[in-house]
């Protein structure tokens, strides 16, 4: 692919667009990990101080690529919010068995969550630090507001807690359920062993109705408890 160089504003945004979509189309084939700025430029066709005329860093690459994924996390769950009705503890499992099974579609966005604070939130500047903290508020706002449509009980206090603690197990679980070749090896060959081997899905839905529960249980009026 060749390209010359970019000198309007529609020109440069239209490289950052290619970049981005290089790099997204890398993240099906490889994980964030392998994902090198050399690569990355070999395979857009520019030299990778060109690619840098763009992106500050792999890091800020995979930031916006990040907000991107959330955003349209967040679109796919207001198209497949689960039905309504049946008491607060039913709508939170109905919650958090979409919140679960929802992100472990998008293997994309939970490795780049795995990746945020360890790696891609380094290597950054402060301006960039801050357009990505930015996207994230608005992104978070949004999966808010998605959770107190189901759970009006949480209040928005409560559904920030909520979604905060699924998107951390997202991030803790992915690693850990993506054994090496050796675990996959030794879980297979001792039956005592697999036990040990983590399901995503399953241990981010368990995270998520239990906050549900938890957070449900604290949002009762302060008369109804006993007296201490």
């Amino acid at each position: 692919m060749e390209f010359q160089r970019a000198r309007s504003d529609e020109q440069r945004l239209e490289r950052r667009r290619q970049i981005l979509a290089t790099a997204a189309a890398m993240l099906s084939e490889m994980p964030v990990a392998k994902l090198s700025l050399n690569e990355l430029s070999r395979r857009i066709g520019l030299a990778k101080s060109n690619v840098l005329r763009y992106f500050e860093s792999r890091e800020a690459v995979l930031l916006e690529l990040l907000q991107t994924e959330m955003h349209d996390w967040a679109a796919e769950l207001r198209r497949s919010a689960p039905p309504g009705g049946g008491t607060p503890r039913e709508r939170g499992d109905r919650l958090a068995q979409t919140l679960a099974a929802s992100l472990a579609g998008r293997p994309v966005l939970c490795d780049l969550l795995a990746a945020q604070a360890a790696v891609l939130e380094h290597n950054i500047s402060t301006e960039v630090a801050v357009r990505h903290k930015r996207a994230a508020w608005q992104n978070t706002q949004a999966l808010i507001e998605l959770v107190q449509r189901q759970l009006p009980e949480l209040g928005a206090e409560g559904a920030a807690q909520l979604v905060e603690t699924t998107v951390l197990a997202a991030m803790a679980a992915w690693p850990c359920s993506r054994p090496s070749e050796a675990l996959r090896a030794a879980y297979d060959s001792d039956p005592t062993l697999a036990a040990l081997r983590m399901d995503f899905t399953d241990l981010v839905r368990r995270t998520a109705e239990v906050a549900a529960s938890g957070l449900l249980a604290r949002q009762e009026p302060t008369s109804a408890r006993p007296a201490s």
